[in-house]
């Protein structure tokens, strides 16, 4: 085979597709210690742009019922809404593994009511896991989802569903006997069968201890450069959540400023008849034009 034949056989090959993230890919960054990337998105659009920029996991946070949907915190969300953006999402995702997050109501009740809204999520939405809050008290659960084949990522320290037991958005885990307890917490979540711990707003010394007694990864949020991977709201990324930035959060891009940038260039073209442009209106076509115009003629001669 000739150059030039090998060059045109090569061009011609499809694309080599990414592989999918899949769990035990994830265990295999942890085990040769390459950072895991995460990352929230919420619908179709978001979605496509954050897999396509390659992250690892896309999580179909509760947290859209505050940068989506404009509650003051997560609880107000339903099931309904969830399996709604979950949808959008998975439409979008060729390769990042979609997660969703168990709306605060959907679990806590009792164990088989939160099966059943976990199955929701595989089933209907095309997730290929869930995650939930909580400690120890989450085992059975977790245990449960598993012997269901529905993948599991467990969510310890600050919980954002715990907001009013919290008192408010709280960095947790600050004394030796919290310490104590969220290592056992991990190990137990790791023992019923979650394949993950998020470990949100808690010291870094503590998030570096839990990451090393757990075979599973670690997902910090507010959480220290040691977990095994770094999680971040897409929002506060680039500047469209509305509020102050929490310690952790490091804004990427301004969104928010090139929106409105463009909104305003928008009115003001609009409103000086600037837009649209010739080049961007249709117009008809000569014979069409001739025809019409003649039409017009003669209708004014007749009256």
């Amino acid at each position: 085979m000739s150059l030039t034949q090998f060059r045109s056989a090569d061009e011609s090959a499809p694309a080599v597709r990414p592989s999918r993230v899949t769990i035990q890919s994830l265990q295999d960054k942890k085990s040769q210690g390459r950072p895991i990337v995460a990352l929230t998105a919420y619908d179709y659009a978001t979605a496509r742009l954050v897999d396509e920029a390659g992250v690892d996991m896309i999580l179909v946070g509760d947290s859209l019922a505050m940068v989506v949907l404009g509650y003051d915190n997560t609880l107000p969300v339903t099931m309904d809404e969830m399996i709604h953006h979950t949808r959008a999402v998975r439409r979008a995702v060729k390769r990042a593994m979609v997660i969703a997050d168990m709306p605060y109501g959907s679990y806590q009740v009792n164990t088989g009511e939160g099966v059943a809204n976990a199955a929701r999520f595989l089933k209907e939405a095309g997730a290929e896991a869930v995650k939930i809050e909580g400690g120890a008290s989450r085992m059975d659960l977790v245990k449960r989802l598993t012997d269901a084949e529905i993948p599991v990522v467990a969510h310890l320290g600050l919980t954002p569903q715990s907001v009013h037991r919290m008192s408010g958005y709280r960095v947790q885990g600050k004394s030796v006997a919290a310490i104590h307890h969220l290592v056992k917490d991990a190990l137990a979540l790791e023992a019923a069968g979650a394949f993950t711990v998020v470990l949100e707003g808690i010291p870094t010394e503590v998030a570096q201890r839990i990451t090393a007694a757990l075979r599973i990864p670690t997902i910090g949020i507010g959480a220290g450069a040691s977990c095994d991977g770094q999680i971040l709201v897409l929002h506060d990324l680039i500047n469209m959540s509305f509020s102050p930035p929490a310690k952790f959060v490091r804004r990427y891009g301004d969104a928010a400023a090139l929106i409105t940038d463009a909104v305003h260039s928008f009115r003001k073209d609009v409103e000086e008849r600037h837009f649209p442009s010739e080049e961007e209106s249709y117009h008809l076509g000569k014979d069409a034009l001739a025809a019409l115009l003649q039409e017009e003629s003669l209708g004014k001669r007749k009256a």
